[in-house]
């Protein structure tokens, strides 16, 4: 297992043990309540389906992929979605990221970790919001290229995807693929079904999520 790492916004402490006392920031981005409706629609792909079926669809899609020549980079972000992409012996391989809070539905899951992961980071963001510190930490993490489990010890890890797309550096030869869970939308203009998205990063969907952190206060 990789050391654990403490994020405080400036500096990355490393230590065995559990840190006490990470400085905490208040400068962080928040959805404006009214444009909530927007920020719930799927970003990319949705796969939607049980959890066997939206795994089964995912691998096809990057067999797919690898077929044509491509190579693939996987990052996660939700517990769900790294537990079923661990549990695969096929996807395991392609992670290189994995952002959890270790929460689902407000129940606590535990991610089997064994000695996959090269590093471990420890990191504090709001619900429902992003620290603004993360922007800097995820292209940290995203040019490190090692193998990175970053935990999300207290808030949650839900809109840590923009800031982790727009840190994704552009590749023809690469599919860098972010992925997380899809809850069923009931009451948006729209309803969305529970699933998975797949987002290709590339130039367009980087603009996209840009005005989409433009929009948050």
């Amino acid at each position: 297992m990789g050391m654990v790492i403490y994020y405080n916004g400036k500096t990355l402490h490393k230590n065995k043990a559990n840190k006490t006392g990470v400085k905490k920031l208040n400068d962080n981005l928040k959805i404006p309540p009214n444009d909530r409706h927007k920020f719930s629609q799927p970003l990319g792909k949705l796969y939607a389906g049980t959890r066997e079926e939206t795994i089964f669809e995912v691998e096809k899609t990057i067999k797919d992929y690898l077929k044509e020549g491509f190579e693939v980079s996987v990052y996660l972000v939700g517990d769900i979605v790294t537990q079923d992409f661990l549990a695969s012996n096929f996807l395991k391989p392609l992670i290189l990221l994995c952002i959890v809070d270790e929460k689902t539905q407000r129940n606590h899951i535990k991610i089997e970790i064994d000695d996959f992961f090269e590093e471990i980071i420890e990191f504090e963001n709001p619900e429902g919001g992003i620290k603004k510190e993360s922007f800097t930490l995820l292209d940290d993490i995203v040019k490190s290229k090692r193998r990175t489990l970053l935990r999300v010890t207290v808030g949650e890890e839900d809109l840590l995807v923009l800031p982790l797309v727009l840190s994704i550096a552009l590749n023809d030869k690469v599919k860098n693929l972010v992925f997380y869970g899809q809850p069923p939308v009931t009451d948006s203009r729209k309803s969305i079904p529970e699933g998975i998205v797949m987002v290709d990063v590339e130039k367009r969907i980087q603009k996209v999520v840009d005005k989409f952190v433009g929009m948050m206060m």
